[in-house]
């Protein structure tokens, strides 16, 4: 059992992930809902909602895109939006990799290699929707 986690710690980082990613999506569905009793309260009183809170539903309900779009879900192409970050932090993250594949650590060089592909491929793409995604962005 030791030789099991030894092996594969890596796998922590993963679950983690999941995990606060499903606990984020659990969040933002009970902000929605919770948002939608309170509209529905005010319908009942025939009273108009604020205008603050119809805004709330306008906010994304997936956390990706909230967590790095910046609060603009069309996404603006803009440095620091989601998409240039990612391209940053994926090109960044593939460079280590390629590093570790070109040294050889732990004698797992392929492995390393493939994970840098992988890496590369995700840091075009995302610099191909930041550069698709240019000047379109939601003017508020």
């Amino acid at each position: 059992m030791e030789d099991l986690f030894r092996s594969y710690w890596w796998l922590l980082f993963p679950l983690a992930w999941f995990v606060s990613s499903g606990f984020s999506s659990f969040l933002n569905y009970r902000r929605q809902k919770d948002t939608l009793k309170l509209i529905q309260a005010y319908a009942e009183k025939g009273q108009e909602p604020p205008a603050a809170l119809l805004k709330v539903l306008d906010r994304p309900i997936d956390a990706d895109t909230e967590m790095f779009s910046g609060g603009n879900a069309a996404g603006s192409g803009r440095p620091g939006d989601g998409s240039w970050f990612s391209v940053v932090l994926f090109g960044v993250m593939a460079a280590g990799f390629a590093y570790a594949s070109w040294s050889d650590i732990y004698g797992a060089g392929d492995a390393f290699l493939i994970v840098s592909f992988v890496l590369g491929a995700l840091c075009l793409a995302s610099l191909v929707s930041a550069l698709r995604s240019g000047g379109r962005g939601r003017r508020d």
